[in-house]
């Protein structure tokens, strides 16, 4: 039987693709063992260490990308889609065939065929840049989610950096308030006011309290909103450090058209595209039929006359081509070409549901910064002056409780305002780096530092 498997040998020689790429693929191992594959160290699964004291923006965002769960998931989509262009890239498998034709000794005829099937027509590199196409899309949406997380983690950290200064704001209301109490409750017991005085001094008191407590608690929902991004539930760092006052910088409108067009939502939108193409680049080459070719051996006993009645062996070559006759793969086309113009339409719609969140992003953007600046600059010194003012002559007896309880709300107002402006324009630029995409852009220098607020 050993000359039966020598056209095999001869066979296989002929189809190295196949052959070759199984020796490599049992020496390179799994597909987790190589490099490509391997995870990189800013997984989900990674362990971060959060301070136990005051925490920057800085080792916020960095702990983040590190370990926010999302993120995790968006680089996994990556590694399947790279380990489908390894898929993609395979020949198909070859195919032996074993057929024995009657069982009496004198008369078996034996058959050995191996077949090898041969790709036509770019189905093979159709495959491949398909799942380049959803490779790229997949990398794009890791760096999408990258930058998505940047920005909701820089507009946590400036709500808990805002939720601080309005629980030091309520801190040192109550501290007014239990002044002005004990100022009232002496002017009682001189006798200069009525007791009615130091009981709307009390009440007053009271709401303020109540206040300090909303405060306190909107500060421990935002201190755990901003642990959530990197997967913790009970935050352990104490406070955030930074410079609440110090507004967010103002994007030209030509650096915002610029960015436009790279934006996340549209790259990947653009790449489905291309993606969509590239499967339709597939169906069509799929309408070309593939042939097989084989090769083989076959024993058949002697002929009637032959010395010895020995038996022989026949070369068997073989090539099966089908006919495209019902299925023409018309229907995947028409389908693939159906899906590219919809991925198109998408983009467009992308693109305009782009341009019409970025405008009103910049637009509240535009508004919070007038207001805060217009705040700090006008109302919050006359307010205070008002308020000192009124604080004394109360003391000296020249103003009743009501001017001196009146000029502290208004106070206590205008600081709630421009903490609410701050927090906004805030919110509006971690909208536009959401919507615009900056994972590579530097941390805002304002946030570095601890600064003291200059409407304190």
């Amino acid at each position: 039987m050993r000359t039966l498997f020598v056209p095999l040998a001869v066979l296989a020689m002929a189809a190295p693709p196949a052959f070759s790429q199984v020796a490599q693929a049992a020496q390179a191992g799994p597909l987790h063992s190589q490099s490509s594959m391997s995870a990189p160290s800013g997984t989900a699964a990674a362990r971060v260490q959060e301070p136990a004291g005051p925490l920057t923006l800085r080792s916020a965002v960095a702990m983040a990308l590190q370990a926010n769960p999302g993120l995790s998931s968006a680089l996994r989509e990556q590694e399947a889609t790279e380990a489908a262009i390894v898929q993609a890239g395979a020949w198909p498998n070859p195919t032996l065939d074993a057929q024995l034709e009657d069982l009496r000794r004198d008369n078996r005829t034996t058959t050995l065929q191996l077949s090898q099937p041969i790709e036509l027509g770019g189905k093979r590199a159709a495959r491949v840049t398909a799942a380049e196409r959803a490779r790229d899309q997949a990398a794009s949406a890791l760096a999408g989610r990258r930058a998505e997380i940047r920005a909701a983690t820089v507009t946590a950290f400036f709500d808990v950096l805002t939720a601080q200064e309005r629980l030091r704001l309520a801190q040192d209301s109550v501290g007014l308030a239990q002044a002005a109490t004990r100022a009232a409750a002496n002017r009682v017991a001189a006798g200069k006011v009525s007791p009615l005085e130091e009981t709307k001094a009390r009440v007053a008191e009271a709401g303020i309290r109540v206040e300090l407590m909303q405060a306190e608690g909107t500060l421990r929902s935002a201190r755990q909103q901003l642990a959530a991004l990197w997967g913790n539930p009970s935050p352990r760092f104490t406070q955030v450090d930074g410079a609440v006052d110090q507004l967010p910088t103002m994007a030209s409108a030509q650096d915002i058209a610029s960015r436009l067009a790279d934006a996340p939502v549209v790259r990947q939108a653009r790449l489905e595209v291309e993606r969509r193409k590239a499967l339709a680049e597939l169906e069509r080459a799929r309408r070309i039929p593939d042939v097989t070719v084989s090769l083989g051996a076959k024993r058949v006993p002697a002929s009637e006359g032959e010395n010895g009645g020995s038996r022989r062996n026949q070369v068997v070559l073989g090539l099966s081509v089908p006919l495209p006759i019902f299925d023409t793969n018309r229907g995947n086309v028409a389908e693939a070409l159906s899906r590219e113009e919809k991925a198109r339409d998408d983009l467009a719609a992308a693109e305009l549901q782009l341009g019409t969140d970025v405008a009103q992003a910049t637009e509240r953007l535009r508004s919070a910064h007038a207001t805060a600046e217009t705040l700090q600059r006008d109302a919050l010194p006359g307010a205070e002056s008002a308020y000192k003012a009124a604080t004394k002559g109360f003391e000296l007896g020249k103003f009743s409780f009501l001017e001196a309880l009146d000029a502290q709300r208004t106070l206590f107002q205008v600081h709630a305002q421009y903490l609410l402006a701050l927090a906004d324009a805030h919110r509006a630029a971690g909208e536009l780096d959401r919507l615009l995409g900056n994972e590579g852009e530097a941390i805002p220098a304002a946030t570095l530092t601890t600064a003291t607020p200059a409407a304190r």
